[in-house]
């Protein structure tokens, strides 16, 4: 087999070879995008980066590319909930009559490279890939070439595959049937001790460990009702919405997280979701149930759907947004709905997962940004809750 690669050819290969294997940028697919290669990466500085071969000839054609270029960012935002994007377009054939540096761009940086070296005169690329020049030390031509970079991306891409797989593979979901389990205990504890269970006391609630408001707490021992307090509920149908919520969100959560990072994203909404909803509470009432968790595991996916975007546009769709109507539609026909435990639970959620982490995803600075909002913020609750 012979191939050939003239010298934009090579260029081309060298930056697809350290932009995919040294960066992590993953090829875009898009139809009718004809010489040109589209990658991205919603991580790094530059979430796309372009690299144009098509010849163009002068200002008026470059200026049509430019406004093709944000058509094409602004639906590749909408698709990955990106609302900012910025790109780095390399372009290889340009010619004479183009003025690169007259154009007045916004989020979008143009280079020019007629070698490799050109590289080093765009101060603002180094800056964004400082190991850029590591291109340099390519040797290889032609064939060598070509087998060295396609086999180094292949190699890339297996190791993506399987840690996608580890993450996106169907796991069984011993927590989440646990959890559902625990609730339906629970409930079937307070009928047992006389409860209606269309509208179960305030009293017979409070004493299986409901929550009241701050100014109701006796010692510091209350706060232990936090926990017993999101297993409860006070009537069917409350807790028939809870247990479709979390039989719904739970199993993926479970198997993207892990079991023990899901048990603990839960528990913590859970807990700042009480904490919450004990500052608005008016005396003489309790709170319970697993909506702050629940509203938790939303938080969740909402951080997990940063990393993946792609996936998020899916799931929005199919499940959050459907949930977040009928949360509506109860609210709407069933009082007493505590919008406290929600918004903190929501909030609690996206925090716990930023704690305990994505593999492969969250860095060790991510985490401990997380750990330490997380304790701001329960550390404001309490504090709040003493001081109104």
């Amino acid at each position: 087999m012979n191939i050939t690669l003239d010298k934009n050819d090579e260029i081309v290969m060298k930056l697809l070879h350290y932009f995919i294997t040294e960066q992590g940028y993953n090829p875009i697919i898009l139809h009718g995008a004809k010489d040109e290669i589209w990658l991205e990466n919603t991580e790094a500085d530059y979430k796309i980066i372009r690299i144009v071969t098509n010849y163009i000839h002068n200002d008026e054609q470059f200026d049509y590319d430019l406004y093709r270029t944000r058509q094409i960012m602004r639906t590749i935002g909408r698709k990955t909930f990106s609302f900012s994007m910025n790109a780095l377009s390399i372009f290889i054939n340009l010619g004479d009559n183009v003025h690169l540096n007259n154009q007045p761009l916004k989020n979008i940086d143009c280079i020019e490279l007629k070698t490799i070296d050109d590289l080093s005169k765009y101060d603002f690329v180094l800056e964004s890939f400082p190991t850029i020049k590591k291109i340099d030390k390519v040797t290889e031509q032609g064939l060598e070439l070509f087998m060295k970079l396609t086999d180094e991306i292949n190699k890339k891409n297996r190791e993506d595959a399987i840690k996608a797989d580890e993450v996106f593979s169907k796991k069984r979901p011993v927590v989440t049937y646990a959890l559902i389990i625990s609730n339906i205990i629970m409930f079937v504890m307070m009928i047992l001790a006389g409860a209606n269970i269309f509208n179960i006391d305030v009293n017979l609630l409070y004493d299986f460990g409901a929550l009241t408001n701050y100014k109701m707490m006796n010692s510091p021992l209350d706060y232990i009702r936090l926990l017993p307090s999101m297993f409860l509920h006070a009537h069917i149908v409350h807790i028939l919405f809870n247990i479709y919520a979390l039989y719904i969100l739970g199993p993926q959560l479970e198997s993207f997280f892990g079991k023990a990072k899901y048990l603990a994203i839960y528990l913590i909404s859970g807990i700042i979701g009480g904490l919450t909803s004990m500052l608005f509470l008016p005396d003489a009432t309790v709170t319970v149930g697993a909506s702050g968790c629940i509203f938790g595991l939303i938080g969740a996916f909402l951080y997990f759907g940063y990393h993946y975007r792609v996936y998020f546009g899916g799931i929005i769709k199919s499940q959050i947004i459907p949930l977040v109507i009928f949360n509506v539609l109860i609210g709407v026909f069933i009082s007493g709905i505590d919008l406290g435990a929600h918004i903190g639970g929501l909030i609690g959620g996206y925090l716990a997962a930023k704690l305990v982490g994505i593999k492969y995803k969250t860095g060790v600075s991510d985490s401990i940004n997380g750990g330490i909002m997380l304790a701001i913020l329960t550390v404001f609750l309490v504090y709040m809750g003493m001081v109104i």
